[in-house]
């Protein structure tokens, strides 16, 4: 063989290995990047570090009865704020659902009381009443077209009043009667009310409704049809429309959702404290609304998660009762709460740009 033929190179055979040659569009980001994406990793960060604040500046914290205090004000809220987050990545929001937790526990209270039968049966006509509620929101916005905001602040209004009004129409008082001793109130209590012993420590039921409840909800949202539907008709509806996604029966489905949860809370009150106020539940909504916006939903729709709302929650039962404990001016509590909510804003458009970065 020739120097020639020796010095000549082989057709066809392989180059010697090298790195890999990419772009932009098909570099895999880092680690921190992907989990920054995700929407409840911000908050959670957030409501570790407020756990952390308050362990050491509210030693008191630190017992187990007052944890379970802490846990109890924050189910109260997460329950509520679990479908009113998947509303909001749905797209809509709904301002009327604070007074209709009132509406809800009004109803069950005075039908009971007025018709003198089984609680029971206040508890059921209730739920018809909360489902209604939701219902006409959601038709009212699929129907018309206004934004949501409107047609709950209708509502709103309208609960209100009714509310008022009615209460004082029938019992004569703005606080219903006293339903203790009727028939069922004991057993309806034990479901909505009781509390269970753990440890020495007495933790209310609510606080494993609520942690059923969003482990359902992100089973929903991340493994089931309906949950790419919110996705879907949050993040564009004519789309979702042209694809085959029923719009009209999801949103009215998860304003009818928010209704249920204004029925569940308001049996937890009205069973908690056996009569309720009229006049209550005005600016809960919006204690709502933020929970889910630190929670890592848009107001915009389409983002969101249902445990981001849980650390919300926890954040806000923390602050509420963190501050109690740390016998500061609870009057505070505002001024904290409009913190985290505008912190939890500016954090989730930096991780949106974050995540969309090339």
């Amino acid at each position: 063989m020739s120097m020639a033929q020796q010095a000549e190179p082989a057709v066809g055979r392989p180059s010697a290995p090298g790195p890999k040659e990419t772009d932009g569009r098909t570099r895999r980001r880092p680690l921190a990047l992907r989990l920054l994406a995700r929407p409840e990793v911000g908050v959670f960060l957030g409501a570790l570090a407020v756990l952390v604040f308050f362990l050491i500046a509210a030693p008191t914290v630190r017992q187990g009865s007052s944890m379970a205090t802490v846990l109890y004000q924050s189910s109260t809220i997460g329950i509520m704020a679990l479908p009113v987050a998947l509303l909001m990545i749905g797209g809509e929001f709904d301002l009327s659902s604070g007074v209709a937790v009132i509406t809800s526990a009004l109803t069950a209270s005075m039908l009971s009381y007025q018709l003198t039968v089984n609680v029971w049966t206040g508890v059921i006509v209730a739920l018809v009443v909360s489902l209604a509620i939701g219902a006409f929101n959601g038709w009212m916005v699929v129907r018309t077209g206004l934004p949501s905001f409107l047609v709950t602040l209708g509502t709103f209004l309208i609960l209100q009043g009714v509310n008022l009004a009615v209460t004082k129409l029938v019992t004569g008082n703005v606080a219903t009667d006293d339903i203790s001793d009727m028939d069922g109130f004991d057993q309806a209590r034990k479901i909505f009310a009781s509390s269970v012993d753990i440890g020495g420590v007495e933790v209310k039921i609510t606080v494993f409704y609520w942690l059923a409840f969003a482990a359902l909800a992100t089973w929903v949202l991340l493994r089931t049809k309906y949950g790419n539907w919110i996705f879907a008709v949050g993040g564009n509806k004519d789309s979702a429309r042209a694809v085959g996604v029923p719009v009209n029966f999801t949103k009215i489905t998860l304003f009818m959702l928010v209704g249920f949860g204004a029925w569940f809370i308001g049996m937890h009150n009205l069973f908690s404290f056996n009569s309720v106020q009229s006049g209550e539940g005005v600016g809960q909504e919006l204690i709502y609304i933020a929970a889910a916006v630190i929670g890592g939903c848009l107001l915009t729709g389409g983002y969101g998660s249902a445990i981001g709302p849980v650390f919300g929650a926890f954040m806000f039962g923390m602050v509420n009762q963190g501050i109690v404990f740390a016998g500061w001016n609870p009057d505070w509590f505002k001024a904290f709460l409009g913190v985290m909510l505008l912190g939890a804003v500016l954090i989730n458009l930096w991780v949106q740009r974050t995540a969309t970065r090339r």
